[in-house]
């Protein structure tokens, strides 16, 4: 009996210091300033017939004035890629959440013809065929757009990065539900270990230049 209680007593010390812990390491997150936002960069495709935009979960269910404002605010700039990648005959892919539709996307940048379409969660190559499309292509470089900064677009763009594709994210093009969110996202991307961060250009949609 006192072996047991004295095992008990152990475990709510455990407890009661991890308690401490990771409310001071919480507490402390108060103080923190800001970091300032990442600096973009000016991106020139030099080859398109290597390089393909990404657009990821645009879904008019979610990308609108009432869910998520800064997502319909991205729509015009995205659009404006999709032409322009068009035009240079890059590859575009879209990819679906595990819910969502082709028809779902916003008109102003409905896929079209026979553009490829991946449906997966937050990583757009997990169990899809992203990988082999883009290889089988010779993609060296992805064009990451997509809602949400911090799901699809993190996680797809690190994905692509450690897998050895050079990625452009253009900050316009992405967008969450809070502004936290995308600061968040391009801050990881940024300074993200690895090989996370050295293949990872940010920039402005405007900031990139066509042939």
């Amino acid at each position: 009996m006192c072996n047991v209680r004295r095992m008990l007593c152990t475990v709510l010390l455990a407890l009661s210091v991890s308690g401490m812990a990771q409310g001071d390491i919480i507490a402390s997150w108060q103080s923190i300033r800001m970091p300032p936002p990442p600096d973009v960069k000016a991106f020139e495709i030099t080859d398109p017939g290597h390089t393909a935009l990404l657009l990821l979960d645009f879904d008019t269910g979610t990308c609108n004035s009432k869910e998520r404002p800064t997502c319909m605010a991205s729509l015009p700039y995205v659009a404006n890629l999709l032409n322009k990648s068009r035009e240079a005959n890059l590859m575009i892919i879209y990819s679906l959440t595990s819910t969502g539709t082709v028809a779902a996307v916003p008109p102003s940048i409905a896929a079209s013809g026979d553009e490829k379409v991946v449906q997966s969660g937050v990583d757009k190559f997990f169990n899809t065929d992203l990988e082999t499309a883009l290889k089988t292509r010779g993609i060296q470089t992805v064009i990451v757009t997509g809602t949400m900064a911090h799901g699809a677009v993190l996680y797809t763009a690190s994905e692509a990065a450690l897998r050895g594709f050079k990625v452009v994210v253009p900050t316009d093009g992405i967008s969450s539900k809070d502004p936290f969110g995308e600061l968040s996202t391009v801050w990881i991307l940024a300074n993200a270990p690895a090989g996370v961060s050295r293949n990872v250009t940010l920039t402005r949609s405007s900031m990139i230049r066509f042939p």
